[in-house]
């Protein structure tokens, strides 16, 4: 079920928002040769406490039968496309391109004994960030997936198909030579961290019947490759790579549908 989210849900979300995006911007910030992934791990999750929030990630499941997941930050290198955790620790090196994503509940109410459970709410976002001197391809991976995004996010209005947001990415990734990953998808948050509806990154006849209205709100993310979309299971069980072994990159914002358009609730620049 499609949710939209009060006024003063919104509010809530806004402020989590833009704590989320002030952490991935010193997270990327931070980023050099020789920073290790779990450097990275340990100061989102004392940024994101420190603010009042929890790390949405670290201990979720997306079934019951389901491992907790066991850190803040999804750390992606290279091939690695989502979910890789940030530990055991990894050593950055120059060429490099690493993907970091972070959710955050916010504001965090610890459980009370003898009190019923009070929720805070999620905003999820993620940036490509070059390690040190990278490949021109590289490069061009970053830059284009960032505008995929932007692009995408520009089709955010009431009224609007929410297949056109997949579709203004996935026209301007081959537009350039990349690839978008198929099998994975953005997705409704708010209440939860993942919530309908799903938001292919591609054009697919089922988000054409999805239309956009006023207080919806979007994890929009592209994950776009150098070469084909395919993916494949890593063997921790929880990373997932690219097929062919070609770079990936990830950029993600959640995105407020609003009466006139959108608003980015986790900008950070």
């Amino acid at each position: 079920m499609i949710t939209i989210k009060k006024d003063n849900e919104i509010e809530l979300l806004r402020q989590g928002g833009k704590i989320l995006g002030q952490i991935l911007k010193q997270l990327a910030a931070e980023v050099k040769p020789g920073v290790t992934t779990g450097h990275l791990e340990q100061m989102a999750d004392f940024l994101i406490k420190k603010a009042g929030g929890r790390p949405a990630f670290k201990g979720f499941k997306s079934d019951a039968d389901d491992k907790p997941y066991p850190t803040a930050l999804c750390a992606c290198i290279n091939d690695e496309v989502v979910h890789a955790p940030s530990l055991p620790s990894r050593e950055l090196k120059s060429g490099d391109i690493i993907s970091i994503d972070v959710g955050m509940e916010f504001p965090f109410y610890a459980p009370q004994k003898g009190k019923p459970a009070k929720n805070g709410y999620y905003t999820d976002m993620a940036a490509a960030v070059a390690v040190g001197k990278v490949s021109r391809e590289a490069q061009k991976l970053i830059r284009v997936t960032k505008q995929a995004l932007a692009l995408g996010i520009k089709q955010v209005r009431p009224g609007n198909s929410l297949n056109n947001i997949g579709k203004a990415i996935e026209q301007y990734a081959k537009a350039n030579n990349f690839s978008v990953v198929r099998d994975l998808v953005g997705h409704g948050v708010g209440y939860e961290l993942h919530e309908d509806p799903q938001v292919p990154n591609y054009d697919l006849s089922y988000s054409k019947k999805v239309i956009l209205k006023p207080g919806m709100v979007l994890a929009i993310e592209p994950m776009i490759n150098i070469g084909d979309w395919r993916i494949r299971d890593g063997a921790d069980g929880l990373t997932i790579l690219t097929a062919d072994g070609s770079l990936s990159a990830q950029f993600e914002h959640t995105v407020l549908v609003t009466e006139t358009g959108h608003e980015i609730l986790t900008k950070y620049e």
